[in-house]
């Protein structure tokens, strides 16, 4: 896959279709590589006349890690968010939303529709705020704003998450299976064999646990975004998923509500995945509202 130097660091990036059709930029969740969108999903989004780009975050995949930061003490992380103190963090969702509109220049993309999964959804909403002029729509899938009076997670959801992995490959696989399994999509089959697949490849390709404890500092030293959301203009589209047990839909439900004129589409029996079974809707949803936005635009 094809790299590229941007905001001062190497971002790893791969593309589906015409490069001539409008860009559509799909930012990956806390701790995830590219490959967390599926080829086959990316070929279907191409296919309804989008130029579709994933890359690797920093801090996973093979873009830049930030091995001299060091890796953060979450429970003072936490303690501190929730003593209303400023959180340390080496980066910023803000340096994560620059990275996406580096990649975007270094492409020579003047403008793109944006969507972003979990963490990727918070980065896209950044986006949406801070280079507005470079965004053609805002899709925010199963993420939320920040707001510290929402509901969380449910416990064994967050614990399978947050959870150290084992080091060795068939323990890590084994143990990515079994978290997949407490945030999947109730309403769909678990695709066993499509996610021991997809975290073998990730474990082979770039096997690097550190960077998400970076990212999941960065995502709590961002705080409340309503204020910055609130200002945002562009047609933005929210899917959230009504059985999300990781970031519940009520995180869906305030992203549309604090920005002005979003849609908000709730997808029964959704988990905090993609499986296989949502995907034309999802797709069927950005599609028609990228061409939407390409009319508004």
């Amino acid at each position: 896959m094809p790299n590229v130097t941007a905001n001062g660091i190497q971002i790893e990036y791969d593309t589906f279709g015409d490069s001539s059709f409008p860009a559509l930029l799909l930012i990956a969740g806390n701790g995830a590589q590219m490959l967390v969108w599926d080829a086959e999903f990316c070929e279907l989004l191409a296919g309804t006349g989008l130029f579709v780009i994933r890359f690797d975050n920093r801090d996973a995949g093979l873009s830049t890690k930030f091995d001299e930061a060091g890796i953060p003490d979450m429970m003072a992380t936490i303690k501190a968010a929730m003593e209303g103190r400023t959180v340390q963090s080496p980066y910023s969702l803000d340096d994560m939303a620059d990275d996406s509109v580096g990649l975007l220049g270094a492409l020579g993309i003047e403008k793109a529709h944006i969507c972003g999964a979990s963490m990727g959804g918070m980065i896209a909403q950044v986006i949406s705020y801070r280079h507005p002029q470079r965004v053609l729509s805002l899709t925010s899938i199963m993420s939320t704003t920040g707001n510290p009076g929402l509901p969380v997670g449910k416990p064994d959801a967050i614990a399978a998450v947050v959870a150290p992995a084992p080091e060795e490959r068939e323990a890590y696989v084994e143990h990515y299976v079994n978290t997949w399994r407490k945030i999947w999509s109730p309403g769909f089959p678990f695709e066993e064999d499509r996610v021991r697949t997809f975290m073998g490849k990730s474990y082979d390709r770039s096997h690097y646990p550190q960077g998400m404890a970076r990212q999941n500092t960065a995502i709590i030293a961002s705080g409340d975004r309503r204020p910055s959301l609130s200002t945002v203009k562009v047609p933005t589209l929210v899917i959230h998923g009504a059985d999300d047990p990781l970031i519940p839909v009520e995180g869906g439900k305030d992203t549309a509500r604090v920005i002005p004129g979003a849609s908000l589409l709730i997808i029964n029996g959704m988990g905090h995945d993609m499986p296989k079974g949502v995907w034309a809707e999802i797709v069927t949803a950005i599609s028609r509202y990228s061409k939407q936005a390409n009319a508004w635009n």
